[in-house]
């Protein structure tokens, strides 16, 4: 799936030059690199290349990540001298080449129902073997090559992730939200956990105008072996599923936490959560979406838990 990995420089390079052939997956690759602070352009004429990477430095854009789609061969006989003149900048160009086998370029045509640019009136076939021949010199000066012939945009976004992302960038960000049912589940959730089955706080006179922020409340589950367990189970399937998530590209996870009125079982778990997933050294931030609708302090922790 990989080759040429081995090589690869512990550095980030500050301009990706991502090119292949048409249909192996450029543009999922652009969105990627983007999505990590490269400064994206595609479809550049390589002629172009210096002036653009001269704007950028003068603009502080550091990290540059450029698409270069060949519809002729006279069209990259201005890249070499470009790289060179580019190489003065500071910028040390690193050339990613995106393949895939042709029967797969043919069904990924297919379903999109475009033509190929090499043969925009004849056979998709013809055009990929066109630009296979015209592209071979560039895929043998690469310095990655990603053979994309069996792996999905998640994983494609996942590879990408992992070798050209910052340490931010390879961990996973967790956003946690507590909430009341009776209001209901929030839209932009990837997990949902239902708290109702913990001892109510609210059926004590002294804990109902408490929340899950408050120290009594918590005292009060915590007696309860289903809370500490539910605590750990929660705990225990976040660490496993957070890395399999960046695994496939998704750096972002939202869990939400449900009581009845969003008040006190949903926001005690939640915080418990965010401490320990925090405690893991995951950048972790929390919601309590129905805190104020009960005259709670806040709605919004402003303040995200940061993993030491």
């Amino acid at each position: 799936m990989m080759h040429g990995m081995e090589d690869r420089e512990n550095a980030r390079p500050n301009l990706v030059i991502v090119t292949g052939l048409s249909g192996a997956g450029k543009s999922q690759a652009m969105k990627c690199f983007e999505d990590q602070g490269y400064y994206c352009v595609d479809n550049l004429p390589p002629v172009l290349i210096p002036q653009l990477a001269q704007l950028c430095r003068s603009s502080h854009l550091d990290y540059l990540a450029l698409a270069l789609d060949v519809r002729s061969r006279e069209f990259f006989d201005d890249l070499e001298p470009a790289l060179e003149q580019i190489a003065t900048l500071g910028y040390h160009p690193y050339i990613v080449f995106l393949e895939a086998d042709p029967q797969v370029l043919v069904r990924r045509y297919a379903e999109s129902r475009r033509q190929h640019p090499l043969a925009p009136n004849d056979r998709v076939l013809k055009g990929i073997e066109k630009e296979r021949e015209f592209l071979q010199f560039l895929r043998g000066r690469s310095d990655l090559v990603l053979d994309t012939s069996k792996i999905s945009p998640h994983q494609l976004r996942g590879l990408i992730f992992q070798n050209f992302g910052t340490q931010r960038h390879l961990q996973s960000r967790l956003h946690v939200f507590s909430f009341g049912f009776k209001y209901g589940i929030p839209l932009d959730t990837d997990l949902v956990f239902d708290c109702r089955f913990l001892p109510n706080p609210y059926y004590l006179a002294e804990l109902r105008p408490l929340s899950g922020l408050d120290e009594a409340v918590y005292q009060y589950l915590s007696q309860f072996e289903s809370f500490a367990t539910f605590q750990d189970k929660i705990a225990d399937l976040l660490l496993f599923l957070l890395p399999a998530y960046l695994k496939e590209g998704k750096r972002q996870v939202n869990v939400a936490f449900g009581c009845t009125g969003g008040r006190h079982r949903s926001v005690a778990l939640a915080e418990k959560i965010a401490q320990r997933l925090a405690s893991a050294h995951y950048e972790v931030s929390i919601e309590h979406r129905d805190l104020q609708r009960h005259g709670g302090r806040s709605a919004l922790n402003s303040q995200p838990h940061q993993g030491s």
